[in-house]
């Protein structure tokens, strides 16, 4: 279950999490900090398992039924242990958006098209970094149990 990380945000595990999903540089990952504390509409959830804090994911909703992930990460020993997969899961369930957005880079790509979303070319927004934007809609034609 996520749990929400705002007011732990000065925990260096919040910290540590968020680190690797932004541009490893100190400057960059204070900015990211500043903008969870600073914007009411952005939220971080995290997902603990056995007391530890594994993952994070920061996003915000910005359409009628739009989510857009801002972050999202998960400690290196824990990764393809689902995590990330398990975090988007229970924002489809919390939110039931028609759509989820992120822009990701080369190394997260495949994440993003594993785990079912659409992946386009963005090109290089910035010299010699290709960028991705990643959708996941609402399938219509799924059958409501």
């Amino acid at each position: 279950m996520l749990i929400n990380l705002k007011s732990r945000i000065q925990e260096p595990e919040v910290q540590e999490l968020l680190s690797y999903s932004v541009f490893p540089d100190p400057e960059q990952v204070g900015h990211a900090l500043q903008q969870y504390v600073n914007k009411d509409e952005l939220q971080l959830d995290g997902y603990e398992d056995e007391g530890q804090l594994v993952g994070l994911v920061g996003y915000e909703k910005t359409g009628n039924s739009e989510i857009t992930i801002q972050h999202i990460a998960v400690l290196p020993e824990n990764r393809f242990k689902n995590y990330g997969r398990g975090m988007i899961a229970q924002l489809l369930e919390k939110y039931n958006p028609d759509k989820l957005i992120a822009e990701t880079d080369q190394e997260a790509v495949e994440f993003y098209r594993n785990t079912g979303f659409v992946v386009y070319s963005l090109g290089e927004l910035y010299p010699g970094v290709e960028r991705f934007r990643c959708v996941l809609e609402k399938d219509e034609d799924a059958i409501e149990e």
